[in-house]
């Protein structure tokens, strides 16, 4: 089994991060609002559907308030 090296272990991370495509400013604010408002649609529609269901269940069983 080979040895540890922190030294050749430093030398290959830094050699693997200087190969990484990194996003631009642009793509990463884009991607950010993106997620966000993706977030913000489908909480909004849990919400009406948890009502519908809210809803059918009062209608269906009279409980509830």
């Amino acid at each position: 089994m080979a040895k540890f090296d922190p030294t050749q272990y430093v030398r290959e991370v830094r050699q693997e991060v200087g190969r990484v495509t990194w996003p631009s400013r642009k793509e990463t604010l884009i991607t950010t609002g993106l997620v966000l408002a993706l977030s913000a649609l489908a909480a909004v529609f849990f919400l009406v559907v948890d009502q519908i269901i809210a809803f059918a269940m009062r209608w269906l069983f009279g409980v509830g308030a």
